[in-house]
């Protein structure tokens, strides 16, 4: 065996499995398209679930009594709220409803699942579901009404919809794309074709027993428990389920500082557990499981910005070194572009989206600056700062 073969074998396989991130949405959303949505009604009829909606903090507490006011505005009965206030001051915090409980941790925790366990070691009563909510949402008024109607389906985790309350730049319009993008094909696409949403650490719900199962045993520092949680359910054989109608709306990053924090740490999060894909994506194949193979391979892809500029990459090597497969490569480009407007056509999205998307080479100039940053993203900033403390902006 020649280092050519060698070298054009490395080649071809490196260009496969960049290439095929391009083309996976198309062929996914075909599927879809023969399946069809298979829409749920978005109220359930039976009785009332009692839930623990966890919320946690850090070391910022100005949105709490913002996030705290839409929960008491659920329309629902049966919940309390724990607020985990993570190396706060809480002299500021005080609510008179008795669903609302105020937790202040001795010792700084510094970490999502600790925060959840601080409460769910303290909660109340025995509550048969959690939903976690971050520090700067806010909630549809239905939204566990219809976290109820897949839960009611047998279901045992939820990811719901973080739609966007801010579009005021347009670094917070572009976040809001991306998020547009991934909540369809990583979540309405993805499920309704089998496999499970992909979760997105807030609007997510979960039967008290999975959770405690799934990251019970385990301590998870730094960013990214999301990442661990989903594989430790799907690998159980679960499906995580995607609610539509169980709407949080989300702060997006609005400014260039907080965006290359942010994404810093989400890069750092990618590279310490895409990993869980090859294990998911095998154990699919050796089970026969697609919902297990299918979830793996979406583990395995990359950052949007890092497959596409990779991508552009070997496209322009191509145009010197194979002009055909330098064609291939502008193809998938026009494929993926295609599914990417596709996403946003199907998904009723704001004009402020679609007025933005002339700044999507500057996003990515900012997402290339915190992939500079990523060995040391976990030490730049535990939590995103928060700015927006009204209802979302229309």
């Amino acid at each position: 065996m020649t280092f050519q073969f060698i070298l054009e074998f490395a080649w071809a396989f490196f260009q496969i499995a960049i290439g095929y991130n391009l083309v996976l949405p198309f062929f996914l959303l075909l599927l879809y398209a023969l399946i069809g949505n298979r829409k749920k009604s978005h109220q359930s009829d039976k009785k009332e679930a009692d839930y623990a909606i966890i919320v946690t903090a850090y070391e910022q507490t100005t949105l709490i009594p913002s996030v705290v006011s839409s929960l008491l505005k659920l329309n629902y009965s049966n919940y309390l709220i724990y607020i985990v206030a993570d190396k706060c001051d809480i002299s500021g915090l005080h609510f008179e409803d008795e669903r609302v409980i105020v937790l202040r941790p001795e010792k700084t925790l510094s970490s999502n699942t600790r925060s959840h366990f601080y409460a769910i070691e303290r909660f109340k009563r025995p509550h048969e579901r959690l939903t976690i909510i971050d520090s700067d949402n806010l909630v549809d008024p239905d939204y566990l009404h219809a976290l109820n109607v897949y839960f009611d389906l047998g279901y045992k985790a939820v990811q719901g919809v973080r739609d966007a309350k801010n579009l005021d730049t347009l670094y917070a319009a572009l976040d809001g794309t991306r998020d547009i993008y991934y909540h369809f094909y990583d979540g309405k696409v993805l499920f309704n074709v089998g496999s499970s949403a992909t979760l997105s650490g807030s609007g997510m719900a979960f039967t008290t027993s999975l959770y405690k199962e799934c990251l019970g045993h385990l301590d998870i520092t730094g960013a990214g428990f999301d990442k661990v949680l989903q594989k430790e359910i799907v690998i159980r054989g679960n499906r995580i389920a995607f609610a539509e109608h169980a709407v949080v709306y989300d702060e997006k990053t609005s400014k260039s500082d907080q965006l290359v924090n942010q994404r810093a740490r989400w890069i750092n999060t990618w590279f310490r557990y895409f990993k869980f894909g090859f294990g998911l994506t095998a154990k699919g194949i050796l089970r026969l499981n697609w919902n297990q193979f299918l979830f793996g391979l979406i583990l395995l892809r990359p950052p949007l910005f890092i497959f596409l500029l990779l991508g552009l990459f070997c496209l322009f090597l191509n145009l010197i070194l194979n002009p055909f497969a330098a064609l291939l490569w502008a193809l998938g480009y026009i494929i993926f572009i295609g599914g990417f407007m596709m996403s946003l056509i199907m998904s009723n999205t704001d004009p402020k989206i679609y007025k933005s998307l002339w700044g999507i080479p500057k996003f990515i100039f900012y997402q290339v600056l915190s992939l500079l940053s990523v060995r040391s993203a976990n030490k730049r900033s535990v939590a995103t700062k928060h700015f927006h403390s009204d209802k979302k902006t229309e």
